[in-house]
């Protein structure tokens, strides 16, 4: 009698950690652990959100960004960077300040990408970044997606750990639009790059 309620106390605990590892898939994207789409799996700090089978980071502010991948060995996921409008050149998260992530949470921008700030005021010019005629932002305006900023003051550096890993800001008076760039390398062409922001999070202790 003993042994039975020892194998059935076993039993329930290995059922419950294993709900608690990982998550069901949201459409064809695998929620691997320690993300958590609800309550029962995961890990409830490291939050995504499963929309009409589409697997959303959402920031600080409350916007929804699609998640394109993920890799668990890594700690890592990519989302995707916020549309751009053509008819204004202002991102669709301009209202919400543009990406903000929460300072207590466990996820943070890499060093792995390339942002481009586009629509840019002058004052931008006082800053380290590259505005000048080679940056990259100008091969992005010739692309269908950056068209509506072209001509604009825009400007490009790679987001490394001297800056803040929190948020890439946009705003009226300052820059309206962005976009990212994921490991891009020397020589890449336009038509090559890898549209998407980096995210990186610490393992659960």
């Amino acid at each position: 009698m003993i042994m039975v309620f020892v194998f059935l106390f076993l039993l329930i605990s290995v059922t419950r950690v294993s709900a608690l590892e990982a998550c069901p898939k949201c459409g064809s994207m695998d929620v691997p652990y320690p993300l958590s789409t609800n309550t029962s799996c995961g890990n409830p700090k490291y939050r995504v959100y499963c929309n009409n089978r589409i697997l959303e980071f959402t920031s600080t502010e409350g916007f929804n960004y699609k998640i394109l991948s993920i890799d668990p060995s890594a700690h890592t996921l990519i989302i995707s960077p916020p549309v751009i409008h053509t008819n204004s050149c202002q991102s669709s998260d301009l209202a919400f300040g543009g990406l903000k992530l929460d300072e207590n949470s466990p996820f943070n921008i890499s060093s792995h990408n390339t942002v481009m700030l586009l629509n840019c005021s002058e004052n931008i010019l006082l800053s380290p970044l590259n505005c000048s005629s080679n940056s990259l932002c100008r091969q992005f305006e010739k692309v269908v997606e950056g068209s509506g900023c072209k001509n604009t003051l825009c400007c490009a550096y790679l987001k490394d750990s001297s800056m803040t890993s929190q948020r890439i800001r946009v705003r009226v008076g300052g820059c309206t639009a962005y976009t990212s760039v994921v490991d891009l390398k020397p020589g890449d062409t336009v038509k090559s790059w890898n549209y998407g922001i980096e995210l990186q999070w610490l393992p659960p202790n």
